[in-house]
């Protein structure tokens, strides 16, 4: 199956549970207050599958799975029977239609906290964050950070692993200053530094947060060894094999496996001469990369190798599993911690301190599914607690087409005691469509430029 194949029926599966649970919401706690559904869709447009049941709600399943929507009786929207009206839900109190609404946000943040409680009982590899090298000049090196030094906690939140450090020093993006709590991995030591982050410079879309910074964490190192040479590669008629390491490059001596990505990407069909070493001799071959295109225009060279790993640092790779109960404090802790980043990445795009252009849209979430559902279902688990929250967040957006909107308008009935005007609320919808669209827009226009 092809990759694009694969994330596309990844990235269903995943909306499709995510739109159902969020729908399903609105669809119970509409039930419960007496509120007539007459349709219950999963995605758009033409009805693929559909059936109805007892109380004579329609169940959709619609070609287009993008969205979803449960149609309540409205006399709003349809002509009702007197003997009827008690079923509408205009005819409910402000504080039942807020609760309906308020439904769909709810049940996918209840959703995540079901999907990471699972996550955890069966265990999710992770790693510590274990500083393995602090980069010269940069912000954790004027801080005084040092290597061996374990990150457990940053601006007083309390840090597990790799993951939890990542999102929350991502959190922190716009403050002038991050206070890290460290563990001194030799001596159990705790202390804290503080990082001047008033220059700080992230873009996720060319290094990891903990780049940005001057940290390298502890990890398994990518060796010069070669662990494989491709079939008609310019390596293999250059005479390479595998196990034979590479020390240097034109006289320039070869420091990590990135060092030697960058010596023969800038020399796309110039000949080289490599000194390697086999079986504890040394050699000298003369190889030339072939040139490969890029989608971006730009060609680069290529040798058809790839190298060998190190293994784990002893120590920094474990397994995070509890049982039940310990389960859902940790999926709690986790689905907070999620909401509250979402949260923040909303502020900060208002701010200026994250730029659109790092908004996601269809694509991104799409091989995002693909990726995790290959690595595993713990993976998978992890990647729908995260959409799940986005979802419920985005949601509760104060725009009048989202759940957020029509919470605010019922807000300003209970402060005002009567309705906003339909008039007020179609402006609204129309203000509220309009910049969702636009944001949508810029989302799926990076997706592309990604591409």
């Amino acid at each position: 199956m092809s990759g694009a194949i694969w994330n596309l029926l990844s990235f269903v599966v995943a909306l499709g549970v995510l739109i159902t649970v969020h729908e399903f919401g609105h669809f119970w706690v509409a039930r419960k207050n007496g509120v007539l559904v007459k349709r219950f869709s999963i995605g758009f447009g033409k009805a693929l599958l559909s059936w109805r049941d007892k109380q004579g709600t329609e169940f959709v399943i619609a070609a287009i799975p993008l969205g979803g929507y449960v149609r309540m009786l409205d006399e709003r929207v349809d002509p009702v029977l007197p003997q009827f009206k008690d079923l509408a839900f205009n005819h409910k109190t402000v504080w039942q239609r807020m609760a309906i609404i308020a439904a769909g946000p709810a049940a996918n943040f209840i959703f995540a906290l079901f999907a990471l409680w699972l996550m955890y009982i069966l265990g999710v590899q992770t790693m510590r964050p274990i500083v393995a090298e602090v980069a010269p000049q940069s912000i954790a090196a004027q801080a005084g950070m040092q290597a061996q030094q374990q990150i457990i906690a940053v601006n007083q939140h309390k840090a597990t692993d790799a993951s939890s450090v990542n999102l929350l020093l991502v959190e922190q993006l716009g403050r002038d200053t991050i206070t890290l709590g460290l563990l001194d991995v030799s001596t159990q030591q705790q202390r804290s530094v503080t990082l001047n982050t008033t220059d700080w410079q992230f873009d996720p879309e060319k290094q990891s947060v903990f780049d940005s910074l001057g940290l390298v964490l502890a990890r398994p190192q990518v060796l010069t060894d070669i662990a494989a040479v491709a079939p008609d590669s310019a390596a293999q008629r250059a005479g390479l094999l595998v196990n034979d390491k590479i020390l240097s490059i034109d006289d320039t001596q070869i420091n990590d496996w990135q060092h030697l990505q960058k010596l023969i990407s800038n020399a796309p069909e110039q000949q080289l001469v490599l000194q390697i070493l086999r079986d504890g001799r040394q050699l000298t071959l003369q190889v030339t990369p072939e040139r490969v295109m890029a989608a971006d225009g730009f060609s680069s060279g290529v040798l058809g190798i790839s190298p060998k790993v190190s293994d784990w640092p002893e120590g920094v790779l474990y397994t995070q599993r509890y049982g039940a109960f310990d389960a859902i404090a940790a999926g709690a802790a986790h689905t907070w911690q999620l909401t509250r980043l979402s949260f923040a990445m909303i502020g900060k795009l208002l701010t200026g301190d994250v730029s659109v252009k790092h908004l996601s849209g269809p694509i991104s979430i799409a091989q995002g599914a693909g990726t995790t559902a290959s690595i595993g279902l713990v993976a998978f688990l992890s990647f729908l607690a995260l959409i799940s929250v986005n979802l419920a967040v985005i949601n509760l957006l104060p725009l009048p087409v989202l759940d957020g909107g029509h919470l605010m308008y019922m807000l300003l009935e209970l402060i005002r005691g009567k309705p906003v005007s339909e008039k007020t609320q179609e402006i609204g919808f129309r203000f509220g469509a309009m910049i969702l669209l636009m944001l949508m827009g810029i989302a799926l226009l990076n997706d592309i430029s990604r591409l």
